[in-house]
């Protein structure tokens, strides 16, 4: 077991993680770096939709793993990516992500002030 502290402290607080309906793409400088129609969309109170892709659909091949972390007490701890010769630490994943968050495990997201994130 791996209970997100966030939530015993705040049980109020809500995270929903739900099937996207649209097929989302991600640009950078024009160039196509994520396509899928299998994203998870995170809703979280009062900040703008997240969009979660399964690596298969991300062209991990023009992202690095860099050792940047970020805690959320609600989620778990985030590794980073950058893109090879673009936005660091731009990219992030929860590789153990609290129990109730494993629908986002090993999942990719975007920061949307560095890419063009776009659901059709």
């Amino acid at each position: 077991m791996n209970p997100a502290p966030g939530f015993k402290k705040n049980p109020a607080h809500r995270i929903v993680n739900k099937p996207s309906t649209a097929r989302v793409r991600v640009t950078l400088n024009g160039e196509l770096i994520a396509d899928s129609r299998n994203t998870l969309v995170m809703e979280e109170g009062a900040y703008p939709p997240v969009y979660y892709f399964p690596r298969a659909d991300v062209k991990m091949d023009r992202l690095l793993p860099t050792a940047h972390t970020t805690h959320c007490p609600f989620k778990g701890d985030a590794s980073y990516f950058s893109v090879k010769d673009g936005a660091e630490n731009s990219v992030w994943s929860y590789e153990a992500p609290y129990d109730e968050m494993l629908a986002i495990k090993d999942r990719l997201a975007f920061y949307p002030d560095k890419f063009e994130i776009k659901p059709s």
